[in-house]
């Protein structure tokens, strides 16, 4: 009881006795010393002596890596199990779920896509306006032109300086700068000149291959035929669409990754009829105008087929063989010989065979 007692009193005594065996106690019942120190002393010794020092060891750590398991695979005769609900499953151990939305981000700064695309009529730049059918359609783009003169108020009244005599130099502006831009791949400033929606269509692709583009002159002026303003997620966030029909020369060469010439010329302009349609959120005061994308009519001319590099392969070299262009021979025609036709009837099928596959192997390949 002696001991218990005064392992009882001093709680450093206590605490070093955890460490101490069971069968330590049994034949150590009435001295204990731990690190050299006499438990059962009286308290006026331990003042003496001072406190018990004891150190608890560290622990070790010892990294190491596991196998990952790509694959996990199903517990046995659980194909044909019917699984649980795992909402049930978790609600009946105590735990919630938190619901899964599958939206959509959507970026309000433009929108994603063109309202009420303009039709342009069939002929445009080709017809005179003297002329019979010239006259019909420039009828007939007056009656379609109300709408336009409602969104343009609507504009207005967000965007004062808005005019259509002015603001097609400023579109106009705005596309070369933005083709400028494309061929100098500045970022920074074709996300200015660029609404969210067109930058991805006018950059894919284009990432190893070098363009040159060039702005000749305008053929005619460019000029306003087209406006909308639509409104997104609520009638109050409105949009200023406006449509712009421009007639230029241009000068278009696309090169891939390798210099090779793919599409157009450096030297050959080309007149080009173009419908473009600029964006701004009106309702935003930082808001400006950008480009947002082209009206391709249906019945605009096919373009010019783009002429692709291909890789043809080579022999197969070994390790630190060089190859040389002068020692592979090109396989030529093989010689068609046809076979007698004194023949005997036996022979005749064999002779035709050997025949017909010589030709097909010396035959060029059409296409």
């Amino acid at each position: 009881m002696a001991v218990v007692a005064n392992f009882t009193s001093t709680r450093s005594a206590s605490w070093a006795c955890g460490f101490l065996s069971t069968t330590f106690w049994k034949t150590h019942r009435h001295t204990v010393e731990p690190c050299g120190v006499d438990l059962c002393k009286t308290s006026s010794d331990k003042r003496v002596e001072g406190r018990v020092e004891v150190r608890q060891p560290l622990p070790l750590v010892v990294p190491f890596r596991g196998k990952k398991r790509h694959f996990i695979p199903p517990a046995v005769g659980a194909k044909g199990q019917v699984q649980a609900d795992p909402e049930a499953t978790a609600r009946a151990r105590g735990f919630v779920l938190q619901q899964q939305y599958m939206e959509r981000s959507i970026n309000i700064s433009c929108t994603a896509g063109i309202f009420d695309a303009y039709i342009p009529p069939e002929g445009d730049a080709r017809l005179s306006t003297l002329s019979r059918e010239g006259l019909k359609q420039r009828t007939m783009q007056l009656k379609q032109s109300a709408a336009s003169q409602l969104a343009i108020r609507k504009i207005k009244e967000y965007d004062p300086q808005f005019n259509t005599r002015t603001f097609p130099e400023l579109a106009q502006d705005i596309f070369i700068q933005a083709h400028m831009a494309l061929t100098e791949f500045n970022k920074e400033k074709l996300h200015i000149l660029l609404t969210e929606r067109c930058y991805p269509e006018m950059t894919r692709g284009n990432r190893y291959k070098t363009i040159r583009w060039r702005f000749v002159e305008s053929l005619e002026p460019p000029r306003v035929v087209h406006a909308r303003c639509p409104d997104m997620v609520s009638k109050a966030n409105l949009y200023g669409q406006v449509t712009l029909r421009m007639h230029s020369k241009q000068t278009l060469a696309i090169y891939d990754r390798f210099g090779r010439l793919m599409l157009g010329s450096e030297e050959e302009p080309k007149d080009v009829l173009e419908y473009l349609v600029l964006e701004r959120h009106v309702v935003n005061p930082y808001g400006r105008w950008r480009l947002h994308g082209k009206i391709v009519p249906a019945w605009a001319p096919p373009k010019d087929p783009i002429v692709k590099t291909v890789l043809i392969p080579g022999p197969a070299l070994r390790s630190g063989e060089e190859f040389d262009p002068l020692s592979v021979e090109v396989p030529k025609p093989q010689a068609v010989q046809w076979s007698n036709s004194r023949t005997t009837s036996s022979s005749q099928p064999e002779d035709r065979l050997v025949a017909t596959l010589t030709l097909a192997e010396g035959m060029p390949a059409l296409g």
